[in-house]
């Protein structure tokens, strides 16, 4: 094989920040990269890929490591042996992508040759972080955090890897800036361990609020643990953080740390122009996380795509709320079923310690189960996958089709890009609408909710609306458009009162966040530059001062 071009990582070769820019279709790419031994001592040393799309095998000096399957989803694999020799060893990758394969998860990724509609250029190969980490030889591998303010407590679990001792000790200390909250020591007999951490409650609301984490106050606990043997010899020594924080639902309010919460989002379709889905820097996502905020927004709608993990640090550190839904596949069949579900369920796995994280959403517009309501075996897919989250992660909501056509959901989502305030503030402006809204209305062409799938004491979200395109730019498209800034300031600031007005909505997500290639109804440009003043923009998203 020839290696003739050099592309800069992570980036994928759709994109200018990748150096290759490569345009049309691409259904495999290689990548090789020399590097220097690393000396693992008597620990091990891994190598760790964010995410390769679509299907990845990687070899270690021509020899097969790991093969992995998913696009959005994480990877490691244990490459000790090769580093022993003490020599530079060669690493490369295969990323398997048909960009016409309809029955794999591929989000907003288009499979026609030209971006079109809501759909743009494809993601092909590793288009997140690649690097290699020295362990010691037992090294703890995973933990997850629970927090519970009935019980005022973490659950604590953990996974041990490498050469389990017989019997080992877990110290786990656990601060509020620099008051220490609990210290605890656990004996480990296995390689894996479950654990509440129990704080003194202190009663009454000021007190507790001052630990509570919600995106007013994103109040983070600093925790470490350090494993270590019988005799006291330190094997593994970690810094996480966590935060107590709960959601739930009551009747027809979203309800954050035991409080009616309402949801202001913003549809985020994480796309930037020269690097595609993969920020140009982790300053660019932080700068998101502000601009969300800034927008007067509490929260995002990641749409379509399963986001950098250090987008969720921000939200996190500085206080977002982010519904986290799954890339569709467009084809319902056995091998798209079991590929979905085998990924949404690594997705689980990698993010459900986020406090940021307050709902997941399996399912977009009945995207890869057209036949909702006809077919039975696509009601029991969304079913299942709506059961399986549940079962998985019982402390969040889950939408199991956001849009239309619900079925098995925690809360109703409906998207309507009426462009006329008044239509929607008759729409939706009393609870004594809600019967004949869900067997009459069809703001997208779909009824709402299957006929006794739903209860309709839900709390009801306008997941999607607005779309208001205002672009000098060609060919752009969007649900609506205006001529001029002030036009768009004004249509954005009656829609958002329609909205504010009614009485139905637990919350509502504007569509959306920035312009993403032809799609230019975001309030930012691509580049991120308000269409109009922030602090009108505020303005209008805060809406009225009881919420």
């Amino acid at each position: 094989m020839t290696w003739s071009r050099e592309i800069t990582v992570p980036f994928a070769p759709e994109t200018l920040a990748s150096g290759i820019q490569h345009q049309g279709f691409l259904s495999r790419c290689w990548y090789r990269r020399i590097v220097d031994a690393w000396d693992p001592g008597d620990g091990r040393v891994l190598l760790h890929f964010g995410a390769v799309d679509h299907r990845a095998t990687v070899w270690v000096d021509d020899v097969l490591v790991v093969r992995h399957e998913g696009g959005y989803t994480p990877f490691c694999c244990d490459i000790t042996t090769f580093m022993r020799a003490g020599q530079p060893v060669t690493l490369t990758v295969c990323a398997d992508d048909d960009p016409l394969d309809l029955a794999k998860p591929r989000g907003k990724q288009d499979w026609l040759r030209e971006p079109h509609s809501i759909w743009y250029p494809r993601t092909t190969g590793i288009w997140q972080s690649v690097w290699m980490e020295r362990v010691r030889r037992t090294w703890l591998d995973r933990i997850r955090w629970t927090p519970s303010l009935v019980a005022w407590d973490l659950h604590l679990e953990c996974w041990f890897a490498g050469e389990l001792a017989e019997v080992m000790h877990l110290d786990v200390a656990v601060r509020s800036g620099d008051r220490l909250l609990a210290m605890d020591r656990y004996r480990v007999t296995g390689d894996e361990l479950s654990r509440r951490i129990a704080f003194s409650d202190p009663g009454i609301d000021d007190s507790r609020n001052d630990l509570l984490w919600s995106p007013e106050a994103p109040h983070l606990l600093d925790v470490t643990l350090e494993l270590s043997t019988a005799q006291g010899e330190v094997l593994d020594r970690v810094t996480s953080y966590t935060a107590l924080r709960e959601v739930a639902l009551s009747a027809d309010r979203f309800v954050l740390n035991g409080r009616p919460y309402y949801l202001r989002l913003v549809l985020d379709q994480g796309y930037w122009p020269d690097s595609g889905a993969t920020a140009p820097s982790d300053d660019a996502l932080r700068q998101d996380v502000e601009l969300a905020k800034a927008m007067g927004f509490n929260g995002v709608r990641k749409h379509q795509k399963i986001e950098d993990p250090r987008y969720l640090y921000w939200a996190d550190r500085l206080g977002l709320l982010v519904w986290e839904e799954m890339p569709s596949a467009y084809r319902f069949t056995s091998t798209s079923v079991e590929r979905l579900t085998r990924e949404w369920l690594e997705v689980l796995a990698r993010d459900r310690s986020h406090p940021c994280i307050v709902a997941w959403v399996p399912f977009n517009e009945s995207w890869g189960v057209p036949n909702l309501p006809d077919n039975p075996s696509h009601r029991h897919y969304v079913q299942s996958l709506y059961h399986l989250t549940r079962t998985l992660d019982p402390h969040r909501p889950v939408i199991g089709n956001d849009g239309w056509e619900s079925s098995a959901t925690d809360l109703i989502g409906i998207h309507d890009y009426d462009a006329d305030p008044e239509r929607l503030r008759t729409r939706y402006h009393s609870d004594d609408v809600v019967p004949r809204l869900f067997r009459k209305e069809r703001p997208g062409g779909r009824v709402l909710v299957l006929e006794g799938h739903v209860h309709l004491d839900h709390p009801i979200v306008l997941s999607e609306f607005g779309g208001i395109t205002y672009s000098s730019e060609p060919r752009t498209w969007g649900y609506s458009r205006c001529d001029t800034a002030a036009a768009l300031q004004a249509r954005y600031t009656d829609l958002l009162q329609a909205v504010h007005d009614s009485r139905i909505f637990a919350g509502f997500c504007y569509t959306q966040f920035a312009d993403t290639y032809q799609e230019a109804n975001g309030l930012l440009l691509a580049d991120r530059t308000p269409k109009f003043p922030l602090a009108d923009m505020h303005c209008a998203t805060r809406g009225r001062p009881d919420r």
